[in-house]
């Protein structure tokens, strides 16, 4: 399958998670911009709905975009490999910078790192928990929050 085609299949996935599986995807208005075997990166918009009462964005929909950020490539392997991965997060630190006072882009770069695990998985039939790193950036390119997330894979 092509990069374009498995990103817009991966973009499909997701709208249908947020649909009926985690509705707060779906909620925050999350979108997918780009995936390769290396980076994902999300956005989500600065509106009514992840907005808190400073009008800054909401560590629950700062959140929601790390997860998706760090956890996307499990979707995206599953795809390459051709397996069904059974995927969640076992932990999270996040430090927050500065506000985050408008859109915001949630980029990481440890794609390898979670086709690594599901490989390892697929080897020893274990699960497998690898952390991710998701830089959070505002839409004058400043750094505002870093996750560590903890994701946990198994293949089947």
């Amino acid at each position: 399958m092509d990069k374009k085609a498995l990103l817009k299949k991966i973009k499909w996935q997701l709208f249908l998670l947020g649909k009926f599986k985690i509705p707060m995807l779906g909620f925050t208005g999350l979108k997918l911009i780009d995936i390769t075997d290396e980076k994902s990166v999300v956005t989500i918009k600065l509106k009514r709905r992840t907005k808190n009462h400073l009008n800054s964005m909401y560590f629950g929909a700062l959140a929601v975009g790390a997860d998706v950020a760090g956890g996307i490539h499990a979707f995206y392997f599953a795809n390459v490999h051709n397996r069904k991965v059974s995927f969640a997060f076992k932990g999270m630190s996040c430090e927050f910078i500065k506000r985050a006072e408008s859109d915001c882009t949630f980029i990481s770069t440890d794609g390898k790192k979670v086709e690594d695990a599901i490989l390892k998985s697929i080897e020893t039939g274990d699960r497998i928990n690898e952390t991710t790193q998701v830089n959070v950036y505002d839409a004058e390119k400043e750094l505002v929050a870093t996750f560590e997330m903890i994701v946990s894979v198994k293949c089947k």
